[in-house]
């Protein structure tokens, strides 16, 4: 178990985005939404990775871009979400900006593999 606050934020988290994907899937089979069943994708696709860096964290800049990917999936998912449930979005532009974090935290988890690793790890 992580005995940073990143790492345990980040597996919460994982838990969390694990959770509702399978919640989520359900109910886009049941009650129909397509934007639903994107989030519900998203929100499962992501959450190994962010389980992974939590429990990793073997530098910063692999924390720092799970913490992109959180960020983004949440602005994602939750834009989508809104659509369905809501009627409306979250705020202009919140799905591209969360794709975007999405996007450029993969290429920071990307870029991790070249970056010195945590002491004392």
């Amino acid at each position: 178990m992580p005995t940073d606050t990143a790492g345990r934020i980040l597996v919460f988290a994982a838990g969390i985005a694990g959770a509702a994907g399978v919640a989520l899937s359900a109910a886009a089979a049941h009650l129909g939404g397509a934007f639903t069943g994107t989030a519900a994708s998203f929100l499962l696709a992501h959450a190994p990775a962010l389980l992974a860096a939590g429990l990793l964290g073997a530098n910063r800049v692999l924390r720092t871009g799970a913490l992109a990917l959180l960020i983004g999936l949440a602005l994602f998912s939750g834009d989508l979400l809104a659509r369905d449930f809501l009627g409306s979005r979250l705020f202009p532009f919140a799905a591209p900006t969360g794709g975007t974090l999405l996007i450029a935290g993969w290429l920071v988890v990307a870029a991790s593999a070249f970056a010195a690793a945590r002491r004392g790890s």
